[in-house]
């Protein structure tokens, strides 16, 4: 935006006295050492000047600007129509704001606004803004910015054992979810229920890591990564599907996966696709992970794609313009999580290899959007070789955010923030500020370390603005209802989760 220097706090009182002011009942008068325009009552009087002896350089009038006005008006009769102070449109005359000398301001709950409360004001304590009465409804004159304050407990959710990931999503019609990734044979469904989460349902799993909800049409799936064989060693991943029947997820569709620690569902040129992390067979990482597509006909994933990875961790889908990203984590190759993880973009029918970045044990990627800028933020969860001696502080190292260069066509280097083991990053808004919370999972000596929620500052990037206390912290997820807006972190080191408020000011 342009910045009119050239603006100036205006004397009001010198524009507008016309030069026989005092034959028109209209004289300067001087009260507690403030100027100012007294009136004579004998009759009303209209006292104006264009608003371009104001903005003398502005084509059109500003859509916001200020003007400072001190009432001192006596115990007069209310007249209506007639105003200390008023906002003409040009042409018309039609009035846009006005200021009464019985100048009414409502309390409480929002009033009806018909011609009798017309030019009257509400003030709306709740979301601290001030509304003025215009005709058949209230327009907002000022209007406070949500902005978080605080962070507080407010739920503690005792899940069936510890939880590595967590997925919250709706579904149409049935409501707000929360799926937690339990470590033992049983994770579970939580429904938002009067205000929490409560249980819903139980699905039997192999230490599961992970759930990803996703749509095909009207089909509502929920997908679970399991990283252990079942009970007579087979190893697969499991997708569900809503029953709008039964209004419970059922088994759908068997995929064979290998340690899988994640799932990402995705769609391209009209047509969907599950990738899995397969983190590693046996005691080999070096393995390939599996883009499986949607076929209509069978209605069942089919393998599409494989694509090399290195002990992966996370898939993250997400687009720039006409083309589709998708880029892993990689975390460990078998002697160290000093390793490549990649970027790949989708050509000519296939993901190819577009970027490289250097990762240490690298457990998540976040994609996010500030106005047309675009981010990708990594992990990097352990600095370890095997033939290094093992040291604690290989746990603190520097988490990295880059930034889309669209004229170098790469990602670069935007910021790096030291980190205890980080395993997640979330990005979330609260009014016109963004946030990042980082999963800060173990320091070196004990998995009671704090997570840290930055701001976004501009020119300084991220700025770290609130610490919460988080035990073996593995998973964020960021969520709003009618009520407010809330984070829930998962625990893989005890049995409860934990809802957090956002307190706005």
């Amino acid at each position: 935006p342009t910045r009119h220097n050239y603006l100036r706090p205006l004397d009001i009182l010198a524009e507008a006295v016309p030069p026989d002011g005092a034959a028109s009942g209209i004289s300067v008068t001087r009260v507690q050492g403030a100027l100012g325009l007294q009136l004579s009552a004998a009759a009303p009087h209209a006292v104006s000047f264009p608003a371009s002896r104001i903005f003398v350089r502005c084509d059109l009038f500003p859509e916001e600007f200020s003007i400072v006005v001190t009432l001192k008006p006596p115990s007069l009769p209310p007249k209506k129509n007639e105003y200390l102070f008023s906002v003409v449109a040009e042409g018309p005359d039609a009035l846009l704001l006005g200021l009464q000398t019985n100048m009414k301001v409502t309390l409480g709950p929002q009033p009806p606004c018909t011609k009798v409360e017309d030019a009257h004001f509400w003030f709306d304590a709740g979301r601290k803004g001030l509304y003025l009465c215009v005709g058949s409804e209230w327009v907002s004159v000022l209007a406070a910015k949500e902005k978080l304050d605080y962070v507080e407990e407010y739920q503690s959710l005792h899940t069936n054992s510890e939880t590595l990931g967590l997925e919250v999503f709706v579904i149409p019609e049935a409501g707000l979810f929360l799926a937690t990734a339990n470590r033992k044979t049983t994770s579970a469904v939580y429904k938002w229920m009067d205000g929490k989460f409560s249980s819903y349902q139980n699905i039997p799993t192999q230490q599961a890591q992970s759930w990803r909800h996703f749509t095909i049409g009207r089909k509502v799936f929920l997908a679970v990564a399991n990283f252990d064989p079942n009970e007579k060693g087979q190893e697969f991943s499991v997708i569900y599907k809503w029953s709008q029947r039964k209004l419970r997820f059922t088994p759908y569709q068997r995929v064979p996966t290998h340690s899988a620690r994640d799932w990402e569902a995705f769609e391209v040129a009209g047509e969907h696709f599950l990738a899995v992390a397969n983190h590693r067979e046996g005691d080999n990482h070096n393995i390939d992970s599996v883009i499986y597509k949607w076929n209509p006909s069978t209605r069942l994933f089919e393998p599409n794609q494989t694509i090399a990875t290195c002990g992966a961790y996370d898939w993250e889908f997400f687009t720039v313009g006409p083309y589709s990203f998708l880029v892993v984590a990689n975390a460990f190759n078998g002697t160290s999580t000093k390793v490549q993880s990649h970027l790949y973009v989708w050509l000519l029918g296939s993901f190819q290899l577009f970027q490289s970045f250097l990762t240490f044990g690298a457990a998540d990627w976040e994609v996010f959007r500030i106005g047309d800028r675009i981010f990708l933020a990594v992990a990097n969860s352990h600095s370890y070789d095997v033939e290094m001696q093992v040291q604690n502080d290989s746990y603190v190292i520097n988490s990295v955010i880059y930034e889309l260069n669209v004229s170098a066509q790469m990602f670069v280097k935007f910021q790096e923030i030291t980190t205890c083991s980080a395993l997640d990053w979330e990005f979330f808004s609260v009014g016109e500020d963004y946030f990042l919370v980082v999963a800060n999972s173990f320091d070196g000596n004990t998995f009671l370390v704090n997570s840290i929620i930055y701001r976004w500052q501009g020119y300084e990037g991220f700025v770290a603005v609130h610490s919460l206390p988080t035990f073996g912290c593995r998973d964020w997820e960021a969520f709003r209802t009618a009520a407010g807006s809330y984070l829930v972190y998962s625990s893989a080191k005890e049995p409860l989760s934990r809802v957090l408020r956002l307190r706005t000011g």
